[in-house]
């Protein structure tokens, strides 16, 4: 059973309503997660509505930041945005749920990161440095809720085939290198060792297992799903 919290709750109600046709009870909490006193709301009403139990966290809300950026041109507003939003939304969820996750016996956290966290990245400098931040927050907590049988690790994405990827990417590497945008599709690939593109299955795969009783014995680690960039 799903508690799904965000601003926009018109981009969250498709998810709610294919999980409701697999006779899946989702709620939809409005809720910004960067406000620690919505959030402390939002669970107060979920633990309520869910018989005190909440046994998997995925942190997946997040942004971008500035894009096309040095980091000297990157104004001190931009930055505590997105670090805001991309290290201090997971830390209000994990201090409102956690504690509800030790009174009943532990539970999974999982963080959704990126890639350029992993690594350097220029004309990224402020979301580079809050997925760079959530790495650091994931594994802390791993460390201090791990004798609560908590466990609490980090999925990484790369570029994931979808609509920022078909609508913004791909177009732009198309205009700057003056190819089609098939072949610029084809000229990402081949920045992966797998030569091709993930998609959000892929992530949901890497997160859903992470969140299962299958990884009980693993805490504290950054996956990356990129076909192999971040790693190799």
């Amino acid at each position: 059973h799903l508690a799904l919290l965000g601003r926009d709750t018109d981009a969250i109600e498709p998810v709610a309503h294919e999980a409701r046709s697999l006779g899946v009870t989702a709620e939809i909490y409005p809720c910004d997660v960067t406000d620690a006193d919505a959030v402390d709301e939002a669970v107060g009403a979920i633990e309520a509505r869910f018989e005190g139990r909440i046994d998997v966290l995925v942190n997946v809300a997040g942004g971008t930041g500035p894009i096309g950026k040095s980091g000297l041109e990157t104004s001190a507003a931009e930055f505590d945005q997105i670090v805001q939003l991309n290290m201090r939304g997971p830390f209000n969820l994990i201090h409102a749920v956690a504690p509800v996750m030790k009174r009943t016996g532990g539970g999974r956290i999982v963080n959704i990161g990126g890639t350029f966290g992993m690594r350097g990245r220029a004309m990224r400098l402020a979301y580079s440095s809050s997925k760079w931040g959530l790495r650091g927050l994931t594994k802390s907590f791993a460390l201090e809720l791990g004798p609560d049988d908590i466990n609490v690790n980090l999925v990484a994405p790369g570029m994931v085939d979808g609509p920022r990827f078909r609508e913004k990417v791909v177009p732009q590497v198309a205009a700057e290198h003056g190819i089609s945008e098939a072949d610029a599709v084809a000229r990402h690939a081949t920045d992966y060792a797998l030569e091709r593109i993930s998609t959000d299955e892929d992530v949901a795969a890497a997160t859903l297992f992470l969140a299962s009783a299958r990884a009980r014995q693993i805490t504290g680690v950054d996956l990356p799903v990129d076909g192999g960039w971040a790693a190799l």
